[in-house]
């Protein structure tokens, strides 16, 4: 299925976005996102329709797919926005106002055919605003809120107009009520407009920064080079660049030549510089701080880092967090509601009161004042809020459902390689022997009588490939068996080549392995003439298993595969070929630096630490005294994690951080699973929440993220219920005018907005 995001403009309320949403599900469309606060709309698209047919259908929805001309073919018309029809109505509305301003006695205002023709313009241009949504809503069996401002203001101008048509002007004039409503009205949708634009702040932020200017290098026919100005927009994948001090990288490029010190806050948040210099990749939007260095793209448009954020905050930003269902259910069902409360209203105030005109003045402060959009707009605004600053500061959630989650969490599983630690591994102690050092010894001892098995004892000196001492020292079991003199001679004669072979065969079993471990021997021990496998995969738990030509069988991996052949379990790495030793290796990592004050203020919040890991028990012990953590589960396999995981979370919530791609399935079992990842690479990456470069730093940010989004969330449900609550029966009791009722109903929305705005300079931590 082709993924489609449109931009679709008229959105008002998330009455408006169910609307979309039903439209789309009713023709088949798949993972349907609406956006009710950008007029995002992503979904899978069938192969039964066409874009064609779904953007005509909404547009006879009411509403508009922006930026797809060949789709829509609408040009742009005048009085678009409301901030324009509130300053074309202001004027006759200000007009007829006048004579309610104490002490101001203007007579020709008090004739009736006057406030007439001053309140006609208004009303048409309301109505063709308010009229022409309600009816379209009203047809798609959603009204909307505009129902309810145009039912208010037609009460007022039909029941001015009626008593101006039968001669009784003096008890039935209202027009500057209907003209009221209607500009109020347009001048709360500007500010309501103006106040949920500020929660995109962020997003808008990381948006601008991908359109810059780019100096392409060309060469002409002499080989000479050339420098010509471009938008990087222009640029394609395989395009060469230059790029210097103080500019902004234009698109996702690797060095070629050169080295800089960047910038790369647009997406970590961390302003602190990178240095990076040849085959390194630079991220579209950074900022270079020193150096000049020369480039080739690598992706373009959406295809970037930059973009893929953007795009994936978007789709986040459409998700329906469990809190916003109540508020939804609410919100389809309020506008029939209000509609019967005003006309009860009516009745019964024309009852008690025996007077039509107060009764219907009552009535239309009843729906003019009362707000849908604030019930609908109040998750949205928050999660707007909360996705956008976790963006800014290199924190990506893929769903808001995740923002909810984080307000539960009593458990935080920590794996151990690569997330308490850097993953930055160093070759430290190795020794080992080669299949082909094996033989040679073999051979010859069978040729002077079958004479045991010789100790391995080759020394290799350390060169410019080795990060530390080869030890010579194996502690075989065969290593005390006694040797004749003449074996032991053979097998100190085999030549130095041969000792680099079992470099050259742990490379081999290595390269196929995304472990920290995996990579870190492969960049140290890089050969040429690698050993040529017929089958080679890797086993989870255990390691790397090949299988050659001749049927021999290698493995390289943990002291499981050992176990049988040696009591020797402090390595980190065991070499085997048809299940015998060939030697081992360790590895070094260091602790992430962050990692114990990450872990001190999770038990400050009264939240358990947990290490689960696949290494060594005592290894892990060691970790985890060191850092202070409360448990410890070890030895464990990916399958075993997968359970434990499931255990954990049957007792209470908990939050799993791994490194992403190894402890997938864990991540994807946890209430919430958080990933550390290069900015590169969060395209593959499956967790809820990706910490973006900066490794465990971000972590205590995104939990407090996500709990004072939801705490934010819940603030916003509440002003909008209590709004409603109290100013209906306000209204109905005659308590306030419809025209104080429409500004009221106006500004109950920036309330909201600007309570999500709090986040963004809201300490979370």
């Amino acid at each position: 299925m082709e993924k489609v995001q449109w931009k679709v403009e008229g959105m008002t309320c998330s009455n408006c976005a169910l609307t979309i949403h039903k439209f789309l599900e009713r023709k088949g469309m798949k993972d349907v996102k609406v956006n009710t606060i950008g007029g995002d709309v992503s979904f899978e698209m069938d192969d039964v329709h066409t874009k064609e047919e779904l953007a005509t259908g909404i547009k006879d929805l009411g509403y508009k797919v922006a930026g797809e001309k060949e789709l829509t073919r609408d040009k742009k018309t005048i009085l678009s926005t409301p901030i324009e029809r509130f300053w074309v109505c202001f004027p006759f509305t200000a007009i007829l106002m006048l004579h309610m301003i104490p002490g101001v006695h203007i007579d020709w205002l008090r004739d009736p055919w006057i406030q007439l023709g001053l309140s006609l313009p208004v009303y048409i241009i309301g109505m063709s605003f308010f009229g022409r949504s309600a009816v379209k809503s009203l047809r798609n069996g959603m009204p909307n809120m505009d129902v309810l401002i145009a039912m208010g203001a037609t009460a007022a101008f039909v029941y001015s107009l009626y008593g101006t048509l039968t001669g009784q002007a003096e008890r039935y004039m209202f027009y500057e009520t209907a003209a009221a409503i209607l500009t109020l009205v347009f001048f709360g949708n500007y500010l309501e407009d103006a106040s949920i634009r500020s929660t995109q702040r962020a997003l808008n932020s990381l948006a601008s920064s991908q359109k810059v200017m780019a100096n392409m290098i060309a060469y002409d026919d002499d080989h000479h080079e050339h420098l010509f100005p471009v938008e990087n927009t222009q640029l394609k994948v395989g395009d060469l660049i230059l790029i210097k001090t103080g500019e902004q990288v234009p698109m996702d490029c690797k060095i070629l030549w050169g080295d800089v010190h960047v910038n790369e806050a647009i997406v970590t948040g961390e302003s602190a510089p990178v240095h990076k210099h040849a085959k390194d990749k630079l991220i579209g939007g950074s900022l270079i701080q020193d150096g000049t260095v020369k480039a080739q793209v690598t992706a373009v448009g959406n295809d970037t880092v930059l973009s893929g954020i953007i795009n994936l905050v978007k789709q986040a930003q459409g998700d329906k967090p469990p809190v916003q269902q109540l508020a939804d259910k609410i919100s389809a069902i309020f506008v029939p509601v209000v509609i019967g409360i005003a006309v009860i209203t009516l009745a019964v105030n024309w009852i008690i009161i025996k007077d039509f005109t107060p009764a219907l003045m009552r009535g239309i402060a009843v729906l003019v004042i009362a707000c849908p959009c604030a019930m609908g707009l109040a998750t949205p605004a928050a999660i707007a809020v909360g996705l956008g600053r976790g963006a800014k500061t290199g924190i990506l959630f893929r769903n808001a459902t995740s923002l909810e989650r984080f307000k539960d969490i009593k458990q935080v599983v920590f794996d151990k390689t690569g997330t308490l630690t850097t993953g930055k591994f160093v070759i430290g102690n190795w020794s080992g022997r080669t299949p082909l050092e094996q033989l040679a010894v073999g051979s010859r001892q069978s040729a002077i009588g079958g004479q045991q098995s010789a100790e391995d004892t080759h020394h290799s000196p350390p060169d410019s490939h080795q990060d530390a001492t080869h030890d010579s020292r194996l502690n075989f079991p065969s290593a005390v068996d006694r040797v004749s003199p003449k074996a032991l001679a053979v097998a100190q004669d085999l030549p130095q080549a041969q000792h680099d072979d079992f470099k050259r065969l742990v490379y081999s079993l290595e390269k196929y392995s995304n472990h920290p471990v995996a990579k870190a021997i492969t960049n140290a021990w890089k050969a040429k003439d690698e050993f040529k496998w017929s089958k080679i995969e890797e086993v989870k738990g255990l390691g790397m298993k090949a299988m050659d030509k001749e049927g021999n069988e290698y493995w390289a991996g943990s002291y499981k595969l050992a176990e049988e052949f040696t009591e020797d379990d402090k390595h980190s790495l065991y070499v085997l070929k048809n299940e015998q030793l060939l030697g081992w290796m360790d590895v070094t990592d260091e602790v992430r630096p962050e990692a114990k004050q990450v872990i001190n203020y999770l038990h400050s919040k009264n939240i358990k630490t947990i290490l689960l890991s696949g290494d060594r028990a005592a290894k892990c012990e060691q970790l985890a005294q060191e850092l202070g953590i409360d448990e410890v589960i070890a030895e464990h396999s990916p399958e075993q994690k997968l359970k434990k995981i499931a255990e954990l979370n049957s007792i209470a919530p908990i939050a799993m951080v791994g490194d992403g791609i190894n402890d997938a399935p864990a991540l994807a079992k946890a209430s919430v699973g958080v990933s550390m990842s290069e900015a590169s690479q969060i395209a593959i990456q499956t967790a809820q929440v990706v910490l973006i470069g900066n490794g465990l730093k971000n972590l205590p940010a995104a939990l407090g993220l996500g709990k004072h989004t939801y705490l934010t969330i819940k603030q916003n449900l509440f002003w909008a219920f209590f709004y409603n609550i109290i100013a209906i029966p306000v209204a109905a009791f005659g308590f306030l005018t419809p025209t104080f009722g429409a500004l009221v109903m106006g500004l109950s929305d920036v309330v909201l907005g600007v309570n999500s705005v709090r986040l963004f300079v809201k300490k979370v931590v």
